[in-house]
């Protein structure tokens, strides 16, 4: 006798709750949400036709393509012709910012200096600037605005930083970007200015809607929200020109060719709508345990700095600074212990260099060698957060 539906979830539950208790790295990766994965189930085994064909039986798979695809853009506010789905943010962010640079080569754009790696990269090979941020990790508006010249094309800021969790003005800065766009009109200069934003870190916590925020591109990515993972989504607004990285049979509007993976793409719009659903309630709960930590850490471990805005933050981040502390033992110990957490972004954790977000904040390498992040979820608990801080407390003293 096969086991209920409900059975199968609370036991997805359960494992979870066991296995992950001591897990304080989400922002790094999400476990896949039982919702998200009985959404993926049936393309995963008997809806398997590929969405392009014509019978009546793929045509089912394509309609829960393009359902998902509705069910995307209706969050972001966007249409859904304005929705192209990647093989996760990495992709997204390099179809992004490639697009555009490969659409005009001889042009500029400007990156914050505490972009993903995929962003940083990305604009590596293309004239490109570098936008500097404060020392809590906002980007510098008035320097911002001051790097745009004549050939400027596209701006990519992203929403919130992976690494210390600061929040960006997205809103202010589409207004520079708008402003700019003005002058451009008044003077003759017919360039288009985009502005992109990686918005990775942020459904789970804050909204995403395209409008509000004023971006013409924005790159979304599963894993990081309780989806499958090599799953992401690029919004583009209509009107913006960029060329494709990927060509061949020109699924996605030409942007994207090969074969949807169905089954992900569905698992990816059910978790970013299960998300947005969940995200004011867990945003309580996030901060009210991170209150509560910052007490215990402020009373218990005095030395420690908080690195990154103190408000203007993703509530299930803590990116602390524990002076003279060595950051790689003090995660291998914490990990002997049943803990785990990051010494910066998971995507570079194989390099010996200091973090280049800690960096453009004023940290010295010695303080960024000594600084950890700590990132909450779903099945965090304020028990086994102040066992961790308890733990943290022991090690560094």
């Amino acid at each position: 006798m096969k086991p209920s539906k409900q059975v199968v979830k609370d036991t997805i539950y359960d494992i979870r709750t066991t296995t992950y208790g001591g897990y304080f790295d989400y922002a790094a990766g999400t476990p896949l949400s039982p919702m998200a994965l009985k959404a993926m189930q049936p393309f995963l085994t008997d809806q398997f036709y590929n969405p392009s064909a014509l019978y009546i039986a793929a045509q089912e798979v394509k309609k829960a393509l393009e359902d998902a695809r509705g069910s995307v853009a209706k969050i972001l506010g966007a249409k859904p012709s304005e929705i192209i789905f990647t093989a996760g943010g990495t992709e997204a962010d390099n179809l992004a910012i490639q697009g555009v640079m490969n659409k005009y080569p001889d042009k500029n754009c400007i990156v914050s200096s505490i972009e993903h790696e995929a962003i940083l990269e990305a604009a590596k090979p293309y004239q490109h600037k570098l936008a500097p941020v404060k020392s809590d990790g906002r980007i510098d508006l008035v320097a911002l605005e001051k790097l745009i010249d004549e050939d400027t094309v596209l701006i990519s800021i992203m929403q919130a930083n992976n690494e210390i969790g600061t929040v960006e003005p997205l809103a202010e800065i589409a207004k520079i970007v708008k402003h700019s766009r003005e002058q451009r009109k008044q003077s003759g200069n017919s360039l288009p200015l985009y502005l992109h934003t990686d918005a990775a870190q942020a459904p789970n916590y804050l909204q995403v809607l395209v409008n509000t925020l004023g971006v013409d591109l924005m790159s979304l990515n599963a894993g990081k929200i309780y989806g499958p993972k090599e799953t992401g989504a690029l919004f583009i607004k209509t009107g913006v020109q960029l060329e494709p990285l990927i060509r061949g049979g020109g699924q996605e509007r030409g942007y994207r060719s090969g074969t949807p993976n169905v089954a992900n793409i569905v698992g990816f719009s059910a978790a970013l709508t299960e998300s947005q659903e969940m995200r004011e309630e867990e945003n309580q709960r996030l901060l009210g345990l991170r209150s509560k930590a910052y007490d215990f850490i402020s009373k218990e471990i005095p030395s420690a700095i908080l690195n990154g805005h103190k408000s203007l933050r993703l509530p299930n981040n803590l990116h602390l600074t524990f002076p003279g502390a060595d950051n790689e033992r003090l995660m291998m110990e914490l990990d002997e212990k049943g803990f785990m957490v990051a010494t910066g972004s998971a995507c570079s954790a194989s390099s010996d260099d200091p973090s280049h977000v800690l960096s453009a904040i004023g940290l010295r390498d010695e303080q960024a060698r000594s600084s950890i992040r700590i990132s909450m979820g779903r099945d965090t608990t304020e028990a086994s957060l102040f066992e961790l801080l308890k733990q943290i407390q022991q090690l560094t003293k």
